[in-house]
C-alpha cells in the first residue's frame, strides 16, 4: 500500500447513512478536515455488488470521487458472526430491509443464532479514492459478544446488541468518546492517519 498525504480541508463522506456520516466528521474534526455527506451534493449511492468489504469500500469511493471531483471516504462495515458462517457480513445493512430498520435485522440475527456460539464481530473498511484515480484501504475489526435483549439507544445499526471483549457495555449504551477509542472504525481510521493525515 503507497502512503499518501491528504492536505485538503474537505473530505467527501461517501454514504448515505447518517450515522456512519456523524462518526467519521467527529473523528476527522480534530484534523480541520470537513465532512462532507454525499447525500448533501446529491451524489447516488452505488449498488454494493462486492464480494467484501473491501470490494464494496473501493466501489462506492471511487464512485463518489469520479463525480464530485472531490478526494472520497468511504466506509463499507458489518457484523461477523462465525456461528451463522460470517453473515450478516456484507449483507448487514440488506438485513434492516428497504426502511433500514435494525430493530428487524437484531431480531433476525437472535432468531438464526438460537443457542449457537454467541461471539461476533464488527468490521470496517476505509476507502480513500481521489479524483485523478489511487486508492487506499484501512480495515479495523473489534471482537466481542452479542446480547439479547438490545441496550441503549446511542450509536446505530447493530450496537445496541454488541458487546466489546472486556467490556459490560453494548456500543449502544457506550458514550460515543469511549466507542471511538475502541470501534472497528476508530480502528481503520487510527491505520488512516497514519498512513495519510499526520503532518
Amino acid at each position: 500500500m503507497n502512503s499518501c498525504q491528504f492536505a485538503g480541508d474537505r473530505l467527501l463522506i461517501a454514504s448515505h447513512n447518517r450515522g456512519k456520516v456523524e462518526e467519521i466528521s467527529s473523528l476527522l474534526a480534530p484534523f480541520s478536515i470537513q465532512a462532507v455527506a454525499a447525500v448533501s451534493l446529491g451524489i447516488p449511492e452505488p449498488d454494493e455488488t462486492g464480494d467484501s468489504f473491501e470490494a464494496n469500500a473501493m466501489l462506492k469511493a471511487t464512485a463518489a470521487a469520479e463525480t464530485s471531483g472531490m478526494p472520497a471516504l468511504s466506509d463499507d462495515s458489518g457484523l461477523v458472526v462465525p456461528a451463522l458462517g460470517g453473515a450478516p457480513g456484507i449483507y448487514s445493512a440488506r438485513w434492516a430491509g428497504p426502511a433500514k430498520d435494525f430493530h428487524v435485522a437484531m431480531e433476525r440475527v437472535q432468531q438464526e443464532l438460537g443457542g449457537k456460539d454467541r461471539s461476533a464481530m464488527f468490521v470496517a473498511v476505509l476507502a480513500l479514492a481521489w479524483p485523478a484515480g489511487g486508492i487506499q484501504l484501512f480495515r479495523g475489526e473489534v471482537a466481542g459478544t452479542l446480547t439479547w435483549p438490545p441496550r441503549g439507544d446511542r450509536g446505530f445499526g447493530y450496537d445496541p446488541i454488541f458487546v466489546p471483549l472486556g467490556g459490560t457495555e453494548t456500543f449502544g449504551e457506550m458514550n460515543p468518546a469511549e466507542k471511538h477509542k475502541i470501534s472497528h472504525r476508530a480502528r481503520a481510521f487510527a491505520k488512516l492517519v497514519d498512513s495519510c493525515l499526520r503532518r
